[in-house]
């Protein structure tokens, strides 16, 4: 698998048309929730893309400090194609969040909304449940943060 990161402005048609159809395939049919994608937060991100045989199949929004939570950067939209779960491109795909996050906001602490029964899979890289569980989008949350 390679990544590229682009900002909003430097995505093609066709790149955000594979972003949106991959969140859509995952966020709203698989998880059968209705939910707004489009929350203008998008524009203000990274967009970390991850291809394997030249398709989408991996992706994660890098945020801002200021836009999500005050004082912290963050991250969402983390998903990797249905079909190629349990092949570690959920970890490689969160290790180069992680890189770019430290790239792109040195020293700053991250903050996330982790849908809950993946704490464990977050905790492996650093982070820890920061609030008692809550419902977003009709699913169970946890806040979770990295300093």
């Amino acid at each position: 698998m390679h990544f590229i990161l682009k900002s909003f402005e430097e995505l093609n048609a066709h790149q955000l048309y594979a972003i949106l159809q991959l969140r859509e395939e995952v966020f709203i049919i698989e998880q059968n929730v209705v939910y707004k994608d489009l929350d203008d937060k998008d524009q203000k991100a990274k967009h970390l893309l991850g291809f394997y045989e030249d398709k989408l199949v991996a992706y994660a929004r890098l945020i801002p400090d200021g836009i999500s939570y005050p004082d912290f950067t963050s991250f969402g939209r983390v998903v990797v194609a249905p079909k190629l779960r349990n092949t570690k491109f959920g970890i490689l795909l969160m290790q180069e969040v992680m890189q770019k996050i430290e790239l792109l906001y040195p020293e700053m602490p991250i903050k996330i909304s982790a849908q809950s029964y993946l704490i464990p899979f977050y905790e492996k890289f650093g982070f820890v449940v920061n609030s008692a569980e809550y419902i977003e989008d009709h699913l169970p949350h946890t806040e979770m943060v990295k300093k």
